[in-house]
């Protein structure tokens, strides 16, 4: 399968998702937050440098859960309410994945 190159707002989502993540965990160890939630600390690292800017459901679904975040407010924070169609977003077809 051949991934297509990220958008602009794509890597833009993926930094306010890192730095959301950063604020969340707090004084929290980064080891022990990626342990608790199942992934290994160097994904954890990439997600909050924005390095991967579109890290899979799970992964996300499970920091989220360690971090106490609702996908709700996540979503929320992470994607501009400037007119976004929903999930797909404007920047992709709404049979596209949003995340890999």
């Amino acid at each position: 399968m051949v991934r297509l190159p990220l958008t602009p707002a794509e890597v833009e989502r993926g930094q306010r998702l890192g730095a959301l993540l950063r604020r969340a965990r707090g004084p929290r160890s980064m080891l022990h937050t990626a342990l608790e939630a199942g992934v290994s600390p160097e994904t954890l690292r990439k997600i909050e440098s924005g390095r991967v800017a579109t890290p899979a459901f799970p992964t996300i679904a499970a920091i989220a859960d360690v971090l106490g975040l609702s996908l709700d407010a996540v979503w929320a924070e992470i994607n501009p309410s400037d007119g976004a169609a929903g999930p797909a977003g404007p920047d992709r077809a709404a049979g596209q994945r949003l995340v890999s």
